[in-house]
């Protein structure tokens, strides 16, 4: 394949995988990693294979995190899987709801969690409440270390591009 094929190739998996980072059912972070494999089959990047190493290393070091910080939030603060799963959904539901404003994006997860710990475990409201918190900080915060990784990836890719390519974005 030739530089341009490559490269637009590389900015869909790169922008994909943006949107991954914060829409549970793409893997934003993985995606991206493959945008910058991508990439690597062009003449424009410098980096080496070692590199992508070190970003899949740190990929899947995200994922793990990813995968046990809503857990860890929510019996912190003496949750089930429940809150996870309801802040999970309700992080869905935010995003369709995003163009009435970013706070849903921030509400409607919490609000999920709280339903789920309060319906199908059927705790007190106080528990239910603290353990919903829990588990939204851990969503929050694990998508925020997607989002920030994707991104980075992206921007990189992009100083990249304006480097070796000529493309005076940077």
């Amino acid at each position: 394949m030739d530089n341009h094929t490559l490269t637009i190739i590389s900015l869909l998996c790169l922008v994909i995988g943006l949107l991954g980072s914060v829409l549970p059912a793409l893997p934003g972070s993985v995606l991206s990693w493959l945008g910058l494999v991508a990439f690597k089959y062009t003449s424009y990047a410098t980096y080496d294979w070692p590199t992508l190493i070190i970003c899949a290393m740190i990929v899947i070091g995200v994922q793990l995190i990813s995968y046990f910080l809503p857990g860890i939030g929510s019996k912190k603060m003496g949750g089930s899987k429940y809150s996870n799963w309801g802040a999970t959904l309700g992080l869905l539901v935010g995003i369709i709801f995003a163009p009435f404003g970013l706070i849903s994006i921030i509400i409607v997860p919490f609000i999920g969690a709280f339903l789920g710990e309060f319906l199908f475990v059927n705790r007190d409201i106080n528990i239910a409440i603290k353990a919903a918190f829990g588990s939204f900080i851990g969503v929050m915060i694990s998508n925020g270390l997607n989002l920030m990784l994707c991104l980075s990836f992206l921007i990189y890719v992009m100083w990249q591009l304006s480097q070796n390519a000529g493309w005076n974005w940077f």
